[in-house]
């Protein structure tokens, strides 16, 4: 690995670190018992020990490190169609899921200490920043097997995989940023419909526009 690279990687692990060292920060003020899960209505499902705060960071944290290394990694494993891609995207896009899944972790640590916590409204703006900032990403991936849009329209084609990652982009980005909004202007419920909603909406289009143009392109 290079020195550049170990650094990168250690600068990750260390913010998806970030959660442990909240939790271990409240460990010994938090209850008995508290909320290690929660409903689609935002509540508490279930409960268990204190020592339970650092699952969520634990599973978060281990998809996050190797979401992190298997996005930095995609031209060994991916070489027939990677080989013109630009890596420096992917290491931005690896570093972000990084921030993303320690902000999570530390947002779970954070309403298992607080029960009163409204999990659902906090998280909306959260999911939607991720698919923001995916939707900004989005027209500068280059075709592959594993990151992006793999439909079997935008796989068959370089010229359909740029087409419609471009007409992604932007339905992710703003699409993002109103789930951002209205997850935090309205009441759980409405969010919920309203996330729900413009999630269909920012993936049946893109996915309609791709396969109309694969169909286009075979005529």
């Amino acid at each position: 690995m290079k020195p550049s690279s170990l650094i990168r990687t250690l600068i990750a692990i260390v913010i998806l670190s970030l959660p442990f060292v909240y939790a271990i920060m409240i460990h010994d003020a938090l209850p008995e018992s508290i909320p290690t899960h929660f409903g689609i209505n935002g509540e508490p499902d279930a409960y268990g020990g204190r020592d339970a705060i650092y699952l969520g960071p634990a599973i978060l944290g281990g998809v996050g490190l190797l979401v992190y290394f298997l996005i930095n990694n995609l031209q060994a494993i991916d070489p027939k169609r990677y080989k013109s891609a630009d890596t420096s995207i992917f290491g931005k896009l690896a570093f972000f899921m990084v921030i993303f899944m320690s902000a999570l972790g530390t947002f779970i640590v954070h309403a298992s200490a607080h029960p009163g916590t409204k999990v659902i409204n906090s998280m909306f703006p959260l999911l939607g920043l991720l698919f923001a900032v995916m939707g900004y990403f989005m027209p500068k991936i280059k075709p592959n097997y594993f990151v992006g849009l793999r439909l079997p329209w935008t796989l068959s084609s370089d010229a359909n995989w740029e087409a419609t990652h471009k007409i992604a982009g932007k339905w992710w980005l703003y699409g993002g940023i109103a789930q951002a909004i209205l997850g935090i202007i309205l009441p759980t419920k409405y969010s919920l419909i309203a996330f729900f909603i413009i999630t269909a909406i920012i993936v049946a289009v893109p996915s309609v526009f791709s396969y109309r143009m694969f169909k286009k392109e075979g005529e």
